[in-house]
């Protein structure tokens, strides 16, 4: 007896719609809670422990497909936009037994778009790179919030930008109690920050030094350093999976959507459909190609007369991950080679130290 399957994954519970592939039988429910327990429960009171589920790729999908590797299933992710377009024109309210019912026949069907399930130690960089593009964009959230403050009371930018901003400045310039405060607060919310920081970019540095494919993208292409390297890593994962240079482009989300309709065609904008921290990472490496050290620096420029604006970084982005795809083609297996935990500082505990 083989199992096809799909599984609804849902905070609070998970919905399941699976049949035997002989058609003998077939079953409907719900597991709640939605927790590692109780789906591996479920799990081993299934009459086999042989067949294919597909999942969603929404938050969660980490645990199930663990657990489904654990009881000896194939687990298949499925890329949610994908997903939702192959259940076409809705025509009556979508529930989570429809969307169970959907994986499974996708799955059965051999429709099922697909996403990459990397393996735990690409999973694990992924969250520390995820979590270091959130604090960083926290701490970017608060110096704008400083800087509106100022600018709402008529305070001259000081030189020197975001960073200049210190408490040594905030007293030399006459501005309400208040206001005085709250910029307080958000300096000590960016020291904070900075603190937290510092820890991580030490251990991905050291990460970066040791993992082969990372090594090789900072020694290949320019602009790109330790953290954004890792980032690009995390998220990139196996590009053999990519069959061409316009495909990865379509995946970071920085190619350009037109619509058009008979004779109109509105501009096109940035698809941003991938992952946010990947676009950061390829952007804040493209930005150095305003340098004139750089090898795409004449390219940049040439963008820059044209467009102006982020255009020629974005450009040069997408410039760079054709590069870094071919890159780690080249490396093979050895691209997403895991990194001996031993050899690499303690994150946890320089984090407490920082705290």
């Amino acid at each position: 007896m083989r199992i096809l399957g799909g599984l609804d994954v849902h905070r609070s519970q998970i919905t399941y719609d699976w049949v035997s592939v002989d058609g003998g039988e077939a079953r409907r429910g719900r597991i709640v809670p939605a927790s590692r327990v109780e789906l591996r429960s479920w799990l081993e009171g299934l009459p086999c422990s042989e067949g294919d589920f597909a999942v969603e790729a929404t938050t969660g999908w980490r645990f199930v497909v663990e657990e489904l590797g654990r009881a000896g299933f194939v687990a298949h992710l499925a890329e949610p936009a994908d997903t939702s377009a192959a259940r076409g024109r809705k025509r009556r309210a979508k529930t989570d037994r429809a969307d169970a019912r959907l994986l499974r026949e996708l799955l059965s069907q051999g429709r099922l778009p697909e996403s990459w399930i990397g393996p735990s130690h690409i999973l694990d960089l992924r969250e520390t790179t995820r979590l270091r593009h959130t604090l960083s964009a926290q701490r970017t959230q608060w110096y704008q919030r400083i800087h509106a403050d100022l600018y709402h009371l008529g305070v001259a930018k000081p030189q020197g930008g975001l960073a200049a901003v210190s408490r040594e400045w905030l007293k030399t310039i006459d501005v309400p109690a208040a206001v005085r405060y709250a910029i307080g607060v958000g300096l000590a919310e960016v020291d904070h920050l900075n603190a937290v920081i510092r820890p991580i970019d030490r251990w991905l540095g050291a990460y970066s030094r040791l993992q082969p494919g990372c090594r090789a993208l900072c020694e290949n292409h320019y602009g790109v350093g330790p953290v954004t390297a890792a980032t690009i890593l995390a998220e990139v994962g196996d590009v053999r999976r990519f069959h061409d240079g316009d495909a990865i482009v379509r995946y970071t989300g920085l190619d350009i959507t037109v619509h058009s309709s008979d004779t109109k065609t509105r501009p096109g904008r940035l698809a941003r459909q991938g992952p946010p921290a990947l676009r950061w990472a390829l952007y804040e490496a493209a930005m150095s190609a305003s340098r004139a050290g750089s090898p795409d620096h004449a390219y940049y420029q040439r963008v820059k007369q044209r467009k102006g604006g982020k255009r020629p970084a974005l450009s040069v982005a997408r410039k760079l991950i054709r590069r870094i795809r071919h890159t780690l083609i080249e490396l093979d297996d050895q691209a997403l080679a895991p990194v001996d935990p031993h050899r690499l500082p303690n994150l946890e505990e320089t984090m407490h130290t920082a705290a």
